[in-house]
């Protein structure tokens, strides 16, 4: 029986934690760990999230390519042959260059992918941080290959290739690497891309290639001079995650409706991130961001919250496996029950790991 992609991470899910487990230790050894568990939880858990979301929305982005395939492609490539594969994915990375630099210069797109860039942490866990809003638009860009021609399934497959090549690119534990740095994204090239110094910001939007950042004016090199700060300009306060995935909607929204004109409140959406109508930045102003003065998110987490909070997790870890080995399977009443149970379980290890005093005003810790 062929597996669904739900089980392939499913499957992949133990590699996945394995490799946490050797980063970690790997970094007590060498006295650099990059772990906090409230932080790692909170990625893994949106991860979870993120993947439960894809048992909702998967149908409607496939179909709506597949459907883009059957009636719209200029002709159809076999499924059969090697050289369509390796086209498809040098033409999927492509793409997601492309997608990901819209992800990164639209406010709209940066909306869903800064999940991606909330930690204040680089490890392989960050790596598993992702959206569950990718859905509302970013299906747009690979719309050319179904066009073209590249059968749904060749499209699915390397579109999970390309986004498994990036786990293992989220790490401080390996440094340069040459002649690979030149060519492919790489840890240090990646951890660029993570960083918001001025250096670095908006740089190496690459996934399996670094070579589009060099054709398009969008490479920068790691320096060692200046350490790369990871996390958001805006950052993230809180380890719910639904609060992560809302929160850059929510100003948009509020930007968006104190704008006076309908042409300001459109481009709220459609402006690069943090570009404001001057009338609401003049009456809703907001401080500046000053990388000299960025203080870690890192409330206290005490030794028996943390215990419960990570024994909470391996339950919700264990019953999403569960969801998406048989999800194929289940009728969506139960889906739904199962993915709400779910994350209401994220929810409450988030609650757990924000003492009371933080949780009340989490802009002073």
């Amino acid at each position: 029986m062929a597996l669904t992609g739900p089980q392939v991470i499913v499957l992949a899910t133990p590699v996945f934690l394995a490799l946490i487990a050797l980063e970690y230790a790997v970094g007590r050894i060498r006295q650099r760990d990059t772990y906090r568990l409230a932080d790692a939880l909170s990625s893994i858990g949106l991860g979870i999230m993120s993947q439960l979301t894809g048992l909702f929305v998967t149908l409607l982005t496939v179909g709506i390519y597949t459907a883009v395939f059957e009636h719209l492609a200029i002709w159809r490539l076999p499924a059969d042959s090697l050289a369509v594969w390796v086209g498809a994915l040098i033409a999927y990375d492509f793409l997601y260059y492309w997608h990901h630099r819209a992800g990164h210069r639209i406010a709209l797109f940066w909306a869903s992918h800064v999940v991606h860039h909330q930690s204040e942490d680089y490890n392989l866990s960050t790596a598993l941080r992702q959206t569950s809003g990718g859905w509302v638009a970013g299906w747009i860009f690979y719309l050319p290959m179904a066009l073209a021609g590249v059968p749904p399934l060749v499209f699915a497959v390397v579109a999970l290739i390309d986004l498994l090549y990036q786990y293992w690119v989220h790490t401080q534990q390996i440094g340069r690497l040459g002649w690979f740095d030149r060519w492919f994204c790489s840890p240090s090239n990646h951890r660029a891309h993570h960083a918001v110094n001025d250096r670095y910001l908006d740089r190496n939007y690459g996934g399996i290639l670094i070579v589009w950042d060099r054709l398009f004016g969008t490479f920068v090199e790691e320096d060692d001079a200046e350490p790369c700060v990871y996390g958001t300009r805006s950052p993230l306060r809180s380890w719910n995650p639904l609060v992560a995935n809302l929160q850059v909607y929510a100003e948009l929204a509020k930007d968006s409706w104190r704008a006076s004109g309908w042409a300001d409140r459109l481009r709220v959406w459609l402006k690069p991130p943090g570009w404001r109508p001057a009338e609401v930045a003049r009456r809703w102003p907001k401080a500046e961001f000053d990388i000299e003065r960025v203080q870690r998110f890192d409330p206290p987490l005490g030794h028996g919250a943390a215990a419960l909070a990570a024994a909470l997790f391996v339950v919700l870890l264990a019953g999403t496996a569960v969801l998406l080995w048989n999800a194929h399977r289940l009728g969506l009443p139960v889906l739904a029950a199962g993915a709400a149970a779910i994350v209401a379980g994220l929810c409450a290890v988030g609650a757990l790991c924000m003492p009371r005093a933080a949780a009340g005003n989490p802009s002073e810790v």
